[in-house]
């Protein structure tokens, strides 16, 4: 058995019918049904409305009386008082070869040179916007645009540069069907998943808050080894009673959006992994109250109801995140292609390389550098609009609960 080849792009004579005017159920439907008295073909269709204005494109393929069809749809325009352009050409104006993308720009607000912006980079990559989708308008902006015809990695790079001279999000990923797969999200905790860090909340019963909060910014930032960081401010912790770790738990504050995105995205299919250089002790509970299905963190030595100072077995460092993030890819049987990693400091870097999509969440300079996207937003259910899930979806899914 032979199978059969895909049909070659359209080139023959076609005409783009353009209609634009107030919107109105049934417009749609009177437009396609002048086109059907015609022997033509659609070829492709686009359709927006922006506050009850209609934007109606249909490609056909040519008419044998082109005069015929514009009578026709201009009657069609009378009757429901919007106008109608045809204009003649060759081809279905297929996409430019090159790379296919998506740009998705966030901005609260999002402002007009931001745009212009945006598109100006594309342009000067010699690529295309084919299509721009609204993602969100509320608690942040967001957009997708459809690129054609891009150098991947040029336009990342221009794109970043201009993230940061607009004050906006921009995420740049390919067109690829993993977009649509079921995924696995690995999520660091502190500073990620909840505000603040877990072992600053425990040096505070300890303490030595702002001595641990010291070396914790520079392990971040990739100034100091996180191992050797670790081991240091545990030991600070010695003598602390077990029971802090249970009054850490109850004071966890989640980031804004965390249970939306957690929500939403498991009613996709999709699985969640914590992986946290933070301690079993709090970690695991969280992961059980948000119905996560992995977890992987620190664990503390606990002897007589008091912490010793010391951890029980390696430390999950930023190698050991990484070789996390590959376990339970294998677990959960779903490629490395298909996983997410958002995590926002120096010891999430080698998870976020290794990840189809590396997400860096209000990250440091050198985590927000090598990860594929960039949010400075305080909302982590933002992540969402980079994987093609819009605000109303998500709303619409929360009411049908």
């Amino acid at each position: 058995m032979t199978t059969p080849l895909a049909p070659a792009p359209y080139d023959g004579p076609t005409v783009l019918v353009t209609l634009t005017g107030r919107d109105r159920p049934g417009v749609t439907a009177a437009l396609f049904s002048g086109c059907a008295e015609h022997a033509v073909d659609v070829l492709d269709i686009e359709q927006v409305v922006i506050r009850g204005r209609l934007v109606l494109g249909v490609l056909l393929t040519a008419p044998r009386d082109g005069a015929r069809l514009r009578s026709t749809l201009a009657s069609v325009a009378d009757g429901l008082g919007v106008d109608i352009e045809v204009e003649p050409g060759t081809g279905d104006a297929a996409r430019r070869p090159g790379g296919r993308v998506r740009v998705t720009l966030l901005g609260a607000p999002l402002r007009p040179g931001a745009v212009a912006a945006v598109a100006g980079r594309v342009a000067d990559t010699g690529a295309n916007i084919d299509r721009i989708v609204r993602m969100a308008r509320y608690p942040v902006t967001a957009v997708d645009l459809d690129v054609s015809g891009a150098d991947p990695q040029r336009l990342r790079m221009l794109l970043a540069q201009e993230s940061v001279r607009q004050r906006v999000d921009i995420a740049v990923q390919a067109a690829s069907i993993h977009r649509h797969a079921q995924r696995l999200v690995v999520m660091d905790v502190d500073s990620t998943l909840v505000q603040g860090e877990v072992i600053e909340m425990l040096a505070e019963h300890a303490g030595c808050r702002d001595e641990v909060a010291r070396v914790t910014e520079q392990a971040m930032a990739g100034e100091m080894d996180f191992s050797a960081s670790l081991q240091a401010r545990v030991a600070l912790l010695q003598g602390v009673p077990a029971g802090v770790l249970d009054e850490v738990y109850a004071d966890l504050v989640l980031t804004p959006g965390a249970r939306t995105l957690i929500r939403t995205l498991r009613r996709l299919g999709y699985r969640f992994a914590l992986v946290s250089g933070g301690f079993t002790h709090v970690i695991d509970p969280l992961a059980a109250d948000l119905g996560v299905d992995y977890s992987a963190a620190n664990t503390l030595e606990i002897v007589d109801g008091r912490l010793t100072g010391r951890l029980v077995g390696p430390v999950l460092d930023r190698a050991g995140k990484a070789a996390a993030l590959r376990r339970f890819a294998t677990e959960a049987g779903i490629p490395m292609a298909n996983t997410i990693a958002i995590g926002d400091g120096a010891n999430d870097l080698d998870m976020l390389t290794e990840a189809g999509l590396g997400v860096a969440f209000n990250a440091k300079p050198v985590v927000r550098q090598a990860a594929d996207a960039a949010l400075s937003v305080p909302y982590l259910d933002a992540i969402a609009y980079l994987l093609g899930v819009t605000r109303e979806e998500i709303e619409a899914a929360d009411a049908e609960q």
